[in-house]
């Protein structure tokens, strides 16, 4: 048995109040500038925490802000806030289920530069 592997998970690096959001329920689309691969459970990672899970299960787009803008209840952002983020290019709704807020956030190990994505090993479980 390989020490370590057995909690290695895969984590999303979301800033907050988004990460909050996701693990709540309360926000089923993440909004990005590409589309990813990922889908099954993920960690919901921010400041270095895993603040929940959530199941992503699909990626719909490629979206303009003015198309994503009529989606606000799913996204939680608005029309300025999805124009300056895209910068002009597509967007990408990254569709999230099945959201868990853990009781208080984890303390997770994060390999240094990673932005989107992390391969992360959950120190308290």
């Amino acid at each position: 048995m390989c020490a370590g592997n057995s909690n290695s998970k895969k984590g999303l690096i979301v800033r907050e109040p988004f990460a909050t959001l996701i693990v709540e329920g309360k926000k089923t689309w993440e909004i990005r500038k590409s589309r990813t691969k990922v889908r099954g459970e993920v960690l919901i990672l921010s400041g270095g925490k895993a603040v929940g899970s959530a199941e992503l299960v699909d990626v719909l787009g490629p979206f303009t802000p003015e198309e994503l803008a009529r989606h606000g209840d799913k996204h939680l952002v608005d029309a300025d806030f999805l124009r300056e983020y895209s910068g002009g290019k597509p967007l990408y709704a990254w569709v999230f289920r099945n959201a868990k807020k853990f009781e208080g956030p984890r303390k997770v190990r994060v390999a240094r530069g990673a932005q989107v994505w992390a391969n992360v090993v959950v120190e308290d479980e």
